[in-house]
């Protein structure tokens, strides 16, 4: 099984346009076109899950640098998702002080 990535996508190409395009090299177990949250908007790249690797290393092939949906794609092996864990993220802020003038 290969996981592929596409970058460089036309906001209106669709998942089965996607799947559409790599079927000519083989079997599509998936494609995802990748979509920001808050608009649902794509967000111009996706995967796609080929079920055989020789038949993902030649839609790699086939497709890097070729057109779909008027752009010029790019095409190649999807890197392992990293863990960044919980996110968590930004410290706190702090100090302070002050107001009132404290003499004694």
């Amino acid at each position: 099984m290969t996981n592929i990535y596409v970058g460089n996508l036309s906001f209106d190409v669709s998942e089965s346009q996607l799947q559409e395009a790599f079927a000519a090299f083989g079997d599509v177990n998936k494609a995802n076109v990748v979509t920001d949250r808050m608009t649902g908007r794509s967000r111009g790249f996706g995967f796609v899950e080929m079920a055989k690797d020789d038949e993902g290393k030649a839609a790699i092939e086939g497709l890097n640098g070729s057109e779909l949906g008027g752009r010029t794609i790019t095409v190649n092996v999807a890197k392992p998702k990293v863990d960044r864990g919980r996110g968590g993220g930004g410290g706190g802020g702090g100090g302070g002080g002050g107001g009132r003038d404290r003499r004694w």
